[in-house]
């Protein structure tokens, strides 16, 4: 029992590895506004295009970074919930008869 639980430890650290080397973008106004983040949903880097900045007001930049933020964020949580779903089915599958007893 102990080794299952230091080679979920592991598995973990492996997945949090992984996410940290993927990136993802959430974009707002047709992609005038971009914001990256990394699969542990940590933003890298936010980009605005100088065009935007011709019509744009406080307020609205505001709200679109907010809308790319968020949706750099989710497109991350999809991925980590992704990954540790693996994680956990490969961990279940190698332990017998334990693996199909979440499966029914």
């Amino acid at each position: 029992m102990f080794d299952k639980l230091m080679e979920a430890q592991q598995k973990a650290g492996e997945v949090k590895k992984r996410l940290d080397a993927i990136t993802v973008t959430g974009t707002a106004e047709g992609g005038k506004i971009s914001v990256q983040a990394n699969g542990n949903k940590v933003v890298q880097s936010v980009n605005i295009d100088l065009d935007f900045f011709k019509d744009a007001d406080k307020e609205e930049l505001e709200e679109l970074l907010v809308v790319a933020i968020n949706k750099a964020i989710e497109q991350a949580e999809n991925l980590s919930q992704s990954e540790m779903a693996a994680m956990t089915s490969a961990m279940l599958g190698g332990m017998g008869g334990l693996g199909n007893l979440f499966n029914k």
